[in-house]
């Protein structure tokens, strides 16, 4: 697993702008489907070899929901305070506290700061963990860079003084931080199949986990968030060993309480990173919202197979058409995750819930399926045929030679003469010619071009 990072502190301190700089270029091309929105509290990062997830959890504000200032000794607040950070410190792996260099220590950050140190777990050599980063931004100017001494009251070490916005010092930071993440680990090898069953709150995940084991091992609750966790569960089907994975509802983000639930989502988010197909739940009775959608572009983006699993089906009132017309609005509102087989279930009755643990073993099997070379050129030089790529200045783009370089998810990699030149559409296009041959159902196909002189 990837180490998380989360970023706490005051409203305007700088936060998203550090997030954004962290995460900017790899966020920049993790989709290029037009239409396809992205709204996270979260993002990958990547510095000297390390990956890790940096979390935006969201200003602390003093006079939020009209309460008065801290310094007037508000209960509500530092109670506000408390639970956002401690659900920081639970979570992640090291604490990026952001303060603003503009406006100096705050009675604010004295209580965040308070709170983070208690916090820290002690260990035998004398350490603390998870190590906490003072972090001073709008340090533009020599002048505030030579102010940041006052930080060092907050009695969290060495304050780093950085401009998010310009990106100054901020390689200093991660230096830091990288050097301060543990050695990684050698991986367990683990051959269970790991499905995720993700969606947003009640939509039923806990009831149909309850059903597919054979038992009540989850609390099963009409109140919206009942499940903070992401649970695993082990079992065996058709004698496959299965790790079943319950996640906690992702709601949208504005809607999201600061503290323990905002901690939840990001546990469903790590949930969906572990596993290899996700079951995407979405609630019959309310239809397909822009949530669903977000979260289907999520797995996509992690490269996870899926599987949408429309329950509370009985509930539904049908006649002739009611399924197709459903599944129509699914594939016109998730058109870039078209390859997703759907069911229609209810995890309540046990309708089709037969059908969910074949399925997801079929969409994984698939996953991990392979093209023979000579399939692949065929269909490559068959579809370069039909609809040459267009030329760009005269200049046109040539494909020579194609070959399936991993699976888990299927990966190809083709040689071309321009690769800065190969447009995302026609890679769409090539992703429809190659799922003609094979369907790789449930999984997305990821292209790769590389250049090779003619």
């Amino acid at each position: 697993m990837k180490p998380i990072v989360a970023l706490v502190g005051r409203p305007n301190a700088g936060k998203s702008t550090l997030f954004n700089r962290l995460v900017g270029e790899r966020m920049a091309i993790v989709d290029e489907t037009p239409g396809t929105t992205r709204d996270r509290l979260f993002g990958e990062a990547e510095w000297n070899g390390r990956q890790f997830t940096v979390v935006d959890t969201g200003g602390i504000d003093p006079t939020h929901g009209g309460r008065t200032p801290l310094s007037t000794g508000s209960v509500d607040f530092i109670d506000d305070i408390r639970r956002q950070a401690q659900a920081a410190i639970q979570e992640a792996d090291a604490v990026f506290f952001v303060n603003d260099g503009e406006t100096g220590v705050t009675e604010p950050d004295r209580e965040v700061a308070s709170i983070l140190r208690r916090m820290q777990r002690k260990q035998p050599d004398g350490s603390f963990l998870p190590p906490i980063f003072v972090v001073v931004n709008k340090c533009e100017s020599r002048e505030r860079r030579d102010q940041v001494a006052e930080f060092y009251e907050l009695g969290l070490g060495d304050p780093y003084p950085i401009s998010a916005i310009h990106g100054t010092n901020t390689g200093d930071l991660l230096d830091a931080l990288v050097s301060a993440f543990p050695e990684l680990p050698e991986e367990e090898e683990d051959n269970n199949i790991k499905i995720a069953i993700v969606g947003k709150p009640n939509a039923g995940k806990s009831s149909l986990l309850n059903k597919l084991v054979g038992e009540e091992r989850v609390i099963v609750s009409p109140i919206a968030g009942t499940t903070r966790d992401a649970i695993d569960m082990q079992m065996e089907f058709e004698g496959l060993p299965i790790t079943l994975i319950d996640t906690a509802g992702i709601r949208r983000r504005g809607k999201i309480e600061k503290g323990v639930e905002e901690y939840s989502v990001i546990r469903a988010f790590k949930a969906i990173e572990r596993c290899e197909v996700a079951l995407l739940m979405i609630d019959a009775t309310t239809g397909i919202t822009a949530q669903d959608a977000h979260i289907a572009g999520f797995i996509k983006d992690q490269w996870k197979s899926c599987v949408v699993l429309v329950n509370k089906w009985d509930a539904v009132e049908k006649d002739g058409t009611t399924m197709d017309a459903y599944t129509e609005k699914i594939l016109n509102d998730l058109n870039f995750v078209s390859y997703v087989p759907i069911l229609y279930i209810s995890a309540k009755t046990g309708q089709r819930v037969d059908q969910v643990l074949p399925m997801a073993l079929r969409v994984q099997e698939e996953r991990l399926a392979r093209l023979t070379t000579s399939t692949i050129n065929e269909i490559i030089h068959t579809a370069q045929d039909a609809h040459p790529h267009p030329s760009h200045a005269g200049r046109q783009v040539k494909m020579f030679y194609g070959t399936q370089v991993r699976s888990d998810p299927p990966t190809f990699l083709i040689y071309v003469n321009e690769p800065s030149l190969f447009h995302f559409t026609y890679l769409r296009y090539l992703e429809n010619q190659i799922r003609k041959e094979y369907s790789f159902l449930g999984t997305p196909i990821r292209i790769v071009t590389k250049g090779r002189r003619e």
